[in-house]
């Protein structure tokens, strides 16, 4: 499958370069190309896409401040002249910072860093499902990263652009979307629940029709996700 690309660059220049290198990756396709943050906007909104090479100081609104404010956003890949905004664009979980003029070596480089951490995230959610006792992941806090057993997470909560994650020893406070969580975790340990609310089902204790209950925790089944919720947990009791 191909990796959906956009870039977004108010330089026609650094466009071109880019487009010349990605049309010479097999598994990556241009989908978009902008010139403003606002237009990046509009085709998220539109078009799904994968990964996004995105110049930071552009007009209106620079590439930190659209990434910070977009839900559910794509991978990342910072192109920009200026290494001072490097350390910020880590913090926000980018795959690459790549600094301009982007040679072909660098921006193959920054590709297979994608490929790599996609991988990754591919192992981990096997070894969740083969070896669950083990299987773990890492979270970004305070610009370290915390490793997580799978099996010691009591619930995730959504905290607008960050997760709460709930353990049995801790809480870790990340910056992700809860919808970017629920697609590294397995689905036959993990079950959302409402569109703030990710629990693991081997915790829930009791539930009923309108909440779960995990320790002295009650968290609501949101309206949306009742009949698939329900469901779940009653194949789960016939087990």
């Amino acid at each position: 499958m191909k990796t959906r690309c956009a870039i977004i660059d108010d330089e026609e220049l650094a466009i071109d370069i880019l487009q010349n290198y990605i049309q010479k990756i097999d598994n990556l396709e241009l989908v978009g190309k902008c010139k403003s943050a606002v237009e990046a906007y509009n085709l998220l909104q539109k078009t799904k896409v994968d990964l996004l090479f995105l110049d930071i100081q552009m007009p209106m609104l620079t590439g930190i401040e659209f990434l910070k404010n977009i839900a559910n956003p794509p991978k990342v890949i910072f192109t920009t002249a200026f290494s001072e905004y490097a350390v910020e664009g880590f913090d926000l979980n980018a795959v690459d910072y790549l600094l301009k003029p982007i040679s072909f070596d660098r921006f193959l480089k920054a590709v297979n860093k994608l490929q790599t951490n996609i991988s990754a995230i591919t192992t981990q959610i096997s070894d969740a499902v083969t070896n669950y006792d083990d299987a773990f992941i890492y979270l970004k806090e305070d610009k370290i990263m915390v490793k997580l057993l799978l099996k010691d997470i009591l619930y995730i909560e959504s905290l607008k652009n960050y997760v709460k994650v709930k353990t049995i020893s801790k809480d870790i406070i990340t910056y992700k979307t809860i919808s970017s969580m629920e697609e590294k975790l397995p689905s036959n340990k993990f079950l959302r629940i409402h569109r703030s609310y990710i629990v693991n089902i081997d915790k829930i204790e009791a539930f009923s029709t309108t909440e779960i209950k995990i320790g002295n925790i009650e968290i609501p089944i949101g309206r949306n996700f009742k009949i698939e919720v329900i469901k779940k947990l009653a194949d789960e009791t016939k087990m």
